[in-house]
């Protein structure tokens, strides 16, 4: 039997009654209040769950939380009272749904590309198809490093990044890959820092690092404070280069500003 929302309390809804005004099912309702994400804010003297407008708003956080990517867990956490801000929680969201706006959007310009030399050719373009995966594995790949940058950061990265043509992208990947591969060559044969092939390392270097910061001191800092915790990147990401290099590159930079 249906009651009523002001038979049982004002402001009050039986699930099915909370379901069909959020849009989602009762069998979802039931599912949060078990596992704790979403429990009801009372119950009627028969034992059913009851929600308010409040309730709607935390769901409304779970429903896009989820839609993120984010698992039933993390949510749990993200959404602890004891730390919940809803004003930081909505810019928070906000954030990350347009970098995944951008990730989508790359995707389908690799895709449309993918498109256009299959229209051409009458045969699939592996390479084409191969860019597709990159972009989207390699946004995914990439998501655990923004805990290092600050809101400015973020927002010049985002900024830089719709201005700059894939293609050229694509290029600097190129070149930090050489580079690195020179870089690794010339620790192996024990060039020394101080060396004008070092200094000349240390130009490219400097060069390509200015290419992703424009020069931004906030992206600097971010870029700095990820690879002094490279101990604490994730497992499946390999490092780009390393520690000696790294150490290498160190001296070879700081020899160059001494001239």
């Amino acid at each position: 039997m249906k009651v009523a929302m002001k038979e049982i309390r004002e402001d009050m809804y039986q699930a099915h009654e909370f379901a069909r005004v959020a849009g989602v099912t009762v069998r979802t309702l039931h599912h949060y209040d078990r596992i704790g994400l979403l429990k009801p804010s009372g119950y009627t003297s028969a034992g059913y769950r009851l929600y308010c407008k409040r309730d709607l708003v935390r769901l409304q956080q779970i429903v896009t939380l989820k839609f993120i990517g984010f698992q039933l867990k993390q949510i749990k956490e993200l959404l602890n009272p004891n730390a919940f801000d809803l004003v930081s929680a909505l810019t928070r969201q906000k954030e990350i749904i347009a970098a995944k706006r951008e990730q989508l959007d790359q995707a389908m310009k690799a895709i449309e590309k993918a498109q256009e030399l299959l229209a051409i050719n009458d045969e699939p373009d592996w390479d084409a198809f191969k860019r597709i995966i990159e972009v989207i594995t390699m946004q995914n790949n990439m998501d655990w490093t923004k805990k290092y940058y600050s809101k400015e950061a973020k927002q010049k990265i985002a900024e830089r990044a719709k201005t700059i043509p894939p293609e050229v992208i694509e290029q600097g990947q190129r070149d930090w890959a050489t580079l690195i591969r020179e870089v690794e060559a010339a620790v192996a044969e024990g060039i020394d820092p101080k060396s004008e092939k070092a200094a000349a390392l240390a130009e490219r270097w400097s060069t390509l690092i200015r290419a992703f910061t424009g020069g931004n001191s906030e992206v600097q800092a971010g870029l700095n404070k990820m690879y002094a915790d490279k101990d604490n990147w994730p497992a499946n990401f390999p490092k780009p280069y390393s520690d000696e290099a790294g150490a290498f590159m160190c001296a070879a930079i700081a020899a160059l500003k001494d001239k």
